[in-house]
């Protein structure tokens, strides 16, 4: 990552709007990466996590598929870091900066809600292409019906809370990724879980968005806002 954007993620400014900086939304985001991994039938040895934030997904990662995989997280914030280090464990290690270049390689590369934070996030993907032989993404269809319409109100809040710089739909995510070199075996849609403390009326709203979902899920996820494209390539 690169530009002036990134420096919420060193002042403390992503850290003081999210202080767990998501660890609750580790169960099922790694539900999400599970399914995906069973779909395929693949069974990584060695997984990296680019932008792992906390460090919860890798652990919840290696707690469902056991003690031999062997984790490598890596994210750009010291305040994130930090997070990390009382879940390292023999096969879970996390460090300050980006993969190495060159030779390294894993069987699996994850990049779970990092695309739309990176300023240059074509060359990002670029770069890293090589590192995994199999990547799994996830990123926030910002843009729906709901966020056009309402004066661009979840895309706006998006930007100012979590330091979103580009935004999707489930066409140019597929798109960004063909383009830059990657061939895309399996995607569908995902909705997050409501966080703690959301005021009613937007649980309730919530929870219909969830109910119409499961009816209807490519078409629900073009409609609303709060849901997520996951991604398998290679």
């Amino acid at each position: 990552m690169s530009g002036p954007a990134e420096s919420i993620y060193h002042d403390g400014t992503y850290l003081r709007n999210h202080p767990t900086w998501h660890a609750e939304d580790a169960r099922y985001k790694t539900s999400d990466i599970l399914t995906l991994l069973a779909r395929h039938n693949l069974r990584p040895e060695t997984v990296c996590e680019v932008g792992c934030g906390c460090g919860a997904i890798l652990e919840s990662l290696s707690r469902s598929l056991g003690p031999s995989l062997r984790c490598a997280g890596y994210d750009i914030s010291e305040q994130a870091i930090a997070l990390c280090r009382p879940r390292e464990q023999e096969n879970l290690r996390f460090f300050l900066g980006s993969p190495p270049a060159g030779n390294a390689r894993f069987d699996l590369l994850l990049l779970i809600d990092v695309l739309e934070h990176v300023d240059d996030y074509l060359g990002f993907l670029r770069q890293l292409r090589r590192i995994g032989a199999h990547t799994i993404f996830r990123i926030p269809l910002n843009i729906s019906i709901q966020s056009v319409l309402f004066r661009s109100a979840p895309i706006l809040d998006a930007r100012r809370t979590c330091g979103h710089l580009h935004y999707f739909t489930r066409e140019t995510a597929l798109a960004t990724l063909e383009d830059t070199g990657y061939r895309v075996l399996d995607s569908f849609p995902t909705f997050s879980e409501a966080p703690a403390g959301m005021r009613p009326g937007r649980a309730l709203l919530r929870a219909c968005k969830r109910s119409l979902f499961r009816l209807r899920r490519e078409w629900v996820a073009r409609m609303f806002d709060g849901f997520s494209l996951m991604v398998l390539a290679e």
